[in-house]
């Protein structure tokens, strides 16, 4: 009792002889229904879910932001005073370019601690 198999699918070629290859969608896909999706009574939720793409911690979200534009501001004066204690350094002014030197090391630290100040952000 063998089950008669369906006939091969031919490779589907877009512009092909075979005009059976070439019918409009709806005709090689009969399932696929106009009010598939949006109006398709199975389809039950449509999106993420209620609440999704707002914020469920403000306050967090505002203490991180608060502390990320103090670490940039932090990293731009770095990069300004990289600049000037290069300079300093490079002309001869040493006493200037270990001072800006120390203010590098200070920044640094800053981050450190910004870093170190809420151990459960990270």
């Amino acid at each position: 009792m063998s089950e008669a198999q369906p006939p091969p699918r031919p490779d589907y070629r877009p512009g092909s002889a075979d005009a059976r290859l070439n019918r409009p969608v709806r005709e090689r896909y009969p399932q696929i229904r106009p009010t598939s999706g949006y109006g398709d009574p199975r389809v039950r939720h449509t999106g993420p879910g209620p609440g999704a793409g707002t914020e469920q911690e403000p306050e967090r979200s505002s203490k991180l932001n608060a502390r990320l534009a103090l670490a940039l501001t932090v990293v731009i004066g770095q990069l300004w005073a990289l600049t000037v204690t290069v300079n300093e350094w490079m002309e001869g002014n040493t006493a200037t370019a270990w001072w800006g030197a120390g203010f590098l090391i200070l920044s640094f630290l800053a981050v450190i601690g910004l870093w170190l100040l809420d151990p459960k952000d990270r």
